[in-house]
């Protein structure tokens, strides 16, 4: 999904790879707040202090993790200034964005990263990260019940779903699926191979 967010900027809301789900217990303690994040910009030579001033103010618009790709001979007023947000990862946001970038990029030299958005205080190494609309509803959702439960995600879109009950696994993988090709149908998109998988889950025991 794209929706313009300024004069320069187009955003793509899009996506942790697990090799097993994690308890709720241990979800809590890999998540990071939820109340926010920090925007880094990188030290790139072709942005004026005055732009990465400008991407930094509309980073802090946006939910981590997030990034923002600039086409360095085409300027940042292009349309291939493009943030990737509300990712399970930085790297998924990066690549989303760079993607996005190549795409509408004119100039003959590539896109490259400019800026990131990451949870306040974050650190790299975590058995889980979710997007920041993931950890809230993490908080406000899966931890508010005991009973049978999962929690799914798409690393490639961003998409998630949690069930609460029987079958939760697998009831939250099709509901995560369904997220992916409706995601899809709204951009007008093929709708990609589903690539959700069980990030937390819970016995209820």
């Amino acid at each position: 999904m794209k929706a313009t967010i300024s004069a320069i900027l187009f955003v793509a809301i899009a996506s942790p790879v697990l090799a097993e789900p994690v308890s709720e217990r241990e979800a809590r303690r890999a998540l990071f707040s939820h109340t926010g994040g920090d925007v880094t910009v990188l030290d790139v030579s072709f942005l004026s202090e005055a732009e990465k001033a400008t991407l930094e103010a509309v980073g802090a618009q946006l939910q981590y993790y997030g990034a923002i790709a600039v086409s360095p001979g085409d300027g940042m007023l292009h349309a291939g200034t493009v943030a990737g947000a509300n990712h399970h990862s930085t790297e998924a946001a990066e690549h989303f964005a760079l993607e996005a970038c190549e795409a509408v990029r004119e100039a003959e030299q590539p896109c490259e990263i400019a800026a990131i958005i990451t949870p306040r205080r974050w650190e790299e190494g975590q058995v889980l990260q979710l997007s920041q609309a993931g950890t809230i509803a993490f908080r406000d959702e899966y931890r508010r019940v005991r009973d049978e439960k999962a929690f799914a995600a798409s690393p490639e879109t961003g998409q998630y779903a949690i069930h609460i009950g029987e079958n939760a696994e697998d009831e939250a993988l099709n509901a995560c699926e369904a997220a992916v090709v409706a995601m899809a149908d709204n951009d007008e998109e093929e709708a990609p191979v589903s690539d959700c998988i069980i990030v937390v889950s819970d016995s209820g025991s």
